[in-house]
């Protein structure tokens, strides 16, 4: 793998022990890939700031990380555990560990942004241009709507690449690996995002390669559905693209069988304790969707809403988060519904959500049940 002369320096540890960890990490990883070199990014996106995914051994980690690193592209952040405005009654271990790891988040320079969909939140570099993103639904909706470049990143990589600002030119970086070598054919119709997450958990089970091409509706898909079957896809599989544009010899049909098989994997309760809705988080346009859903309706359960702050502060200038609260819903920033302590076996049994990510992570993280069910359908069973 070929390194410039200022990289072989900073791998060698002339420019600290930190940069030289990052290289390192950053060397392996295109090592593995079988990256010929490091190309430039514009933007890294790091997951690893939830406490419940890093645990102890990574608070330590990015303490001692921090003290000598500066970010050197723009740096955004996947979700924490819990709101900063709403101190929630977590256990303090919980609470203190959290916030030892937004301190050092904070010390390196990075952009507070705690969501899951920076995508919806940023602007967007050209078309083309090379990012590092750790958060799975975000590199697939970058690669697949956007046209970045990035990797399924790991935590660690894109950390590497935040104070870097290189990443290995392997995979999704490189055109030739951005072309499917199988189509997924779907012969029943998808309407819904809970039928397109469905889609999208099969593909991603069923594929194992870098890029998925779907033969679908010829009709534009939309933001909302688009993120669900980003998502899905991201949860069960290693596929980092998808695209409905280019024809492959192998086809794999996708019908009510297979639509119903994944479904009964997931949906693991009739009814749920509470209504989650979030993973990825909500963004402007499934809050705007809601508010005309829930129109002088109350929930009839407990609703918790995760959305970004940014996503929240735009909503409540518009007027759209007291429409929506008076219907009793409970809007949580900075968090997201998966491996949230918010939500555990100790308060709930079962949960009601139209994500499949966050049904995954809830049946396998939080280990309560899911009702799965799509947004539409919550709002016209679950308030009056």
């Amino acid at each position: 793998m070929y390194l410039t002369r200022d990289e072989e320096k900073s791998l060698n540890g002339e420019k600290g022990e930190t940069m030289a960890s990052a290289y390192k990490i950053l060397l392996a990883i295109g090592m593995a890939t079988g990256a010929e070199k490091l190309v430039p990014i514009k933007w890294a996106h790091i997951s690893g700031v939830n406490y419940n995914t890093i645990g102890d051994a990574g608070v330590e980690f990015l303490e001692k990380f921090s003290r000598g690193a500066k970010v050197a592209v723009k740096t955004t952040l996947n979700p924490m555990g819990f709101d900063r405005n709403k101190p929630a009654n977590l256990p303090e271990i919980f609470t203190d560990q959290q916030m030892r790891i937004v301190r050092s988040y904070e010390k390196m320079g990075t952009t507070p942004s705690f969501t899951c969909i920076p995508y919806e939140i940023f602007d967007i570099p050209d078309r083309g241009s090379a990012v590092s993103f750790a958060e799975s639904n975000a590199a697939l909706y970058s690669n697949s709507v956007l046209g970045l470049l990035t990797n399924k990143e790991s935590s660690l990589s894109a950390l590497a690449s935040s104070v870097t600002g290189k990443a290995p030119y392997s995979d999704l970086r490189i055109e030739e690996f951005r072309h499917p070598k199988v189509t997924v054919k779907p012969t029943v119709k998808l309407s819904t995002e809970v039928d397109y997450g469905l889609l999208g958990y099969f593909a991603g089970k069923m594929v194992n390669d870098t890029c998925i091409a779907f033969d679908y509706m010829k009709e534009k898909t939309g933001i909302i559905n688009t993120k669900s079957l980003s998502a899905a896809i991201g949860t069960s599989g290693i596929c980092g693209m998808f695209t409905s544009e280019e024809k492959t010899n192998e086809v794999i049909s996708y019908g009510r069988e297979e639509s119903n098989a994944i479904k009964d994997e997931i949906n693991t309760a009739e009814d749920g304790d509470i209504i989650v809705l979030g993973s990825p988080q909500l963004g402007i346009n499934e809050i705007n969707f809601l508010s005309k859903l829930v129109e002088s309706k109350r929930f009839l359960k407990r609703c918790m809403i995760f959305c970004p702050r940014a996503v929240y502060n735009q909503a409540a200038n518009t007027g759209l988060i007291d429409k929506i609260q008076k219907s009793g819903v409970e809007f949580i920033c900075d968090s997201c519904t998966c491996l949230t302590p918010l939500i555990t076996r100790n308060d709930f049994d079962s949960a009601i959500t139209n994500s499949i990510k966050g049904a995954y992570y809830l049946n396998h993280s939080n280990r309560i049940g899911v009702a799965l069910k799509d947004m539409k359908s919550i709002v016209k069973e679950y308030t009056d």
